[in-house]
């Protein structure tokens, strides 16, 4: 298109009421930056991301994506073990982490597995997800979970799932008997 046949075109669009729209004033970055912001924008970049020491995992303490994980509190009977890992325990409670924030999630898991234990769920299955790399934040997931877990007193052991339960994507979790599990199985071996 020539310049006369923009200018003809721009005459008769005015001429049947037609009007250019106006022009906002835009905020250059560059110069917000060059006025020595850059500190205030690390700062507040720093705060929106909430970084918890919960959360500060050391390179040596994330998981390989392909190793199982697994850990079992002193007392736990082998066979009890060996049938949780194996997955012959139906789950009775799942708790899906996909998608969701480290801060989310530990905000989330203690108060899951109390409830689970409050309902007497003796297996639950928490699905993290699977990362490919190390750094996937997927893989983030399950390292924290690896250290939050045995914190949680609830807790007796867990394991990687099988694969038709979730893979290395998701753990099952052996939790203890509440009080009135404990009385009904005292009274059922007296």
């Amino acid at each position: 298109m020539s310049e006369s046949d923009k200018s003809d075109f721009s005459s008769m669009m005015l001429g049947e009421g037609v009007k250019p729209l106006k022009a906002e004033k835009r905020v250059s970055t560059r110069e917000a930056l060059r006025r020595g912001e850059i500190e205030q924008l690390a700062e507040r970049r720093k705060q929106a991301e909430g970084i918890d020491e919960r959360f500060r995992l050391q390179p040596e303490q994330l998981l390989n994506p392909a190793d199982p994980i697994e850990w079992k509190r002193d007392g736990v009977q082998e066979g009890v073990y060996r049938n949780l890992r194996l997955g012959k325990y139906a789950a009775d409670a799942r708790l899906d982490l996909i998608n969701r924030s480290l801060a989310e999630a530990v905000d989330e898991v203690p108060g899951f597995i109390k409830q689970c234990y409050q309902f007497g769920l003796r297996t639950v299955v928490i699905n993290h997800g699977r990362g490919k790399h190390n750094k996937a934040p997927q893989n983030v997931m399950r390292s924290c979970l690896m250290l939050w877990l045995p914190k949680i007193d609830e807790v007796l052991a867990f394991h990687s799932c099988q694969p038709e339960h979730g893979g290395l994507a998701a753990i099952y979790l052996l939790l203890r008997k509440n009080e009135q599990q404990r009385l009904e199985n005292i009274e059922r071996h007296r």
